[in-house]
This record gives structure tokens, C-alpha cells and sequence, in this order.
């Protein structure tokens, strides 16, 4: 199996998370997008699903899937979503496709993060992508000193805008030990908006495609 394939198998496999007539959160990006894909054939099952991005909705409206806005959702049993990294305690980074603030969002609000992966993504330890921080845009010069003081090295994402109008500083060289650590300190920089590391709130449960299969992991 290519690795398109291996996707698209953690993300059929999420399918069996999905609650029969309830509101399903959904994350963005290529792994996202096969759940979406697989979403489509049993919509007429659930109520509806919150996208975590303009592009995610785009696609659940193509495939004739209610969309409601999360202002106007109490709470969703699952958010289903890839990750850039994700290590054995289940942390992850996010971002790469720029919309972590929503998925982050949309993730709080949801009773259970299911993560979907290939198997490359598993690492022993955080950092090898970079680190994706969401900022404003007046903030950039200063926040990208910060983030340099932490150790990192940022870059600004090019010719890229957030759904949420802001920019986004790509920190390569990070060696991320307390990812949870970390995501605060990131967090308390002003002007910070959110950042790729989901270490706090990390994913409850991990459908890990390999060529033998999909495995299943939970939070330690």
C-alpha cells in the first residue's frame, strides 16, 4: 500500500467512531479529507459535522453533509483529524495545513480526539516537523524573536493566510521534551494566537495505518 492508501484506511477505520445520529467534528488536511470522503456514504446516519477549516466545509457541502457552525453546537461526541507528528503519548503537531487554531477549537469542544495516521507519522520525540504558531500579523517580528529564543528557528509560512486572517511562523529545529510545556510557554507569548503542539488536550485515541493493517492505540 502507497502511503495515499494507508491514509485512507486509518480514515475509514475512524468511520466506526462516528455516533448515529449526532454532530461529528472534522479536521483538514489530505488524511481528513479521505474521512470526509468516507463520511459521505453514511450521512444520512449522523446529524450534521463542524469543519475545523473553509476548505473542510467546502468538501462536506460537496458530499451533501450539514454543516453547522460551533457556536451553535453544546457539545460532539468525536473530532476526527490527522497529525503532522505524533509520539507514544499520543501529543501530536498539527498545523501543516494552517488551520491548528480551529482544529484546536473544534477539538475542545469534542468528548473524544480520534487521530488518524500512516505509520510514518509515529516518532519517538516531537520536532522533526516544524513546529506550525499561528500569529498576528503586526506581532510577526516580534514573536519570531521569541520563538528564536526558545530554540527554534522560525520561518514565515510564504504567500499564506489562516481562515482567521493571520500568519503562520514554521519553527524548525525544535527538541520538543515537554511538548506540554512547551505549547504553554508558546501560548503566553503576546500575539501568539495558537500553536501546533496538541500536548495538553492530545489525541484520546490513534488509528495507526501500516501495511498490516490499522492499528489502535489509546492515550497512556
Amino acid at each position: 500500500m502507497n502511503q495515499d492508501e494507508l491514509k485512507r484506511a486509518a480514515a475509514i477505520a475512524a468511520l466506526d467512531y462516528v455516533i448515529d445520529g449526532e454532530i461529528v467534528g472534522v479536521g483538514t488536511g489530505s488524511t481528513a479529507n479521505h474521512f470526509i470522503d468516507g463520511l459521505a456514504s453514511i450521512k444520512d446516519r449522523i446529524c450534521g459535522a463542524v469543519a475545523s477549516s473553509e476548505a473542510s466545509a467546502q468538501r462536506l457541502a460537496g458530499h451533501g453533509v450539514r454543516l453547522f457552525d460551533l457556536n451553535d453546537v453544546e457539545r460532539m461526541p468525536v473530532y476526527v483529524d490527522g497529525a503532522d507528528e505524533i509520539n507514544a503519548g499520543l501529543a501530536m503537531i498539527k498545523g501543516g495545513g494552517g488551520a491548528l487554531t480551529r482544529e484546536k477549537i473544534v477539538a475542545a469542544v469534542a468528548d473524544r480526539f480520534v487521530c488518524i495516521c500512516d505509520a510514518s507519522k509515529r516518532v519517538a520525540r516531537l520536532g522533526g516537523f516544524p513546529l506550525p504558531v499561528e500569529v498576528i500579523p503586526m506581532a510577526r517580528a516580534h514573536v519570531a524573536r521569541r520563538l528564536a529564543a526558545l530554540g527554534g528557528e522560525p520561518r514565515l509560512r510564504q504567500n499564506f493566510v489562516t481562515d482567521n486572517g493571520n500568519l503562520i511562523l514554521d519553527v524548525h529545529g525544535l527538541e520538543i521534551t515537554d511538548p506540554a510545556g512547551l505549547e504553554s510557554a508558546i501560548d503566553h507569548i503576546a500575539g501568539v494566537v495558537s500553536n501546533g503542539l496538541f500536548a495538553r488536550h492530545g489525541a484520546d485515541v490513534l488509528l495507526l495505518a501500516a501495511a498490516d493493517g490499522v492499528e489502535r492505540l489509546l492515550r497512556p
